[in-house]
């Protein structure tokens, strides 16, 4: 098990997100998170990157920390650097060998070479979720933790997006309110109420 959770609970003051879950993913798996916006599928996210620890309950995560690639609401990327920059400065810090080769790839795939030079500041919502998501695989994670991965994505980008998550080799954690497009994909499925 790549991902083991008993009794999981989470809470932020008095009010509870996570309640006992119990949870186990398989290295390799496609888990697919639904349920309505507040539900806890932003939180399962963070706390199984740690980012956030439980209030209760255990959570054993099988994957080091540079093989976790985690993509957010937001893109967490530098708007005063470039994409080129951008994706330059966290080669370096995940170790990306061949980094010029893989940044070149991915930009081109996402479709951002052409604006390669151009601050992330000035790009649309759209084109910031494309950067956010080649820094999400620039390392090659074994373990991909997305939150709402096509958000602001218009169709061309969200066709890169299928492509990219049906040919990347991994363990997927996957919160989404368009399940109907991944389910082809999930190896499970998990929905909060």
């Amino acid at each position: 098990m790549i991902i083991r959770a008993r009794g999981v609970a989470k809470r932020f003051g008095t009010k509870r997100v996570l309640e006992g879950l119990d949870l186990d993913v398989e290295r390799g798996s496609f888990l697919l998170v639904t349920g309505p916006n507040g539900s806890g599928k932003t939180t399962l996210l963070r706390l199984v990157a740690g980012l956030l620890v439980p209030t209760s309950g255990e959570l054993d995560v099988d994957a080091e920390r540079s093989g976790l690639g985690f993509l957010a609401h937001e893109p967490l990327v530098y708007r005063e650097l470039t994409a080129l920059e951008n994706l330059q400065l966290f080669a370096r810090l995940y170790r990306v060998p061949e980094a010029r080769e893989r940044i070149g790839m991915l930009l081109e795939r996402f479709g951002l070479w052409n604006v390669r030079n151009e601050r992330a500041g000035s790009f649309s919502r759209g084109m910031l979720q494309r950067l956010a998501l080649c820094r999400t695989f620039l390392h090659a994670p074994s373990l991909l933790l997305l939150d709402e991965p096509y958000n602001a994505l218009d169709g061309a980008g969200a066709e890169l997006l299928d492509r990219e998550l049906a040919a990347h080799a991994g363990t997927y954690v996957v919160a989404t309110h368009e399940p109907q497009r991944l389910t082809p994909l999930a190896t499970q499925r998990l929905a909060f109420t």
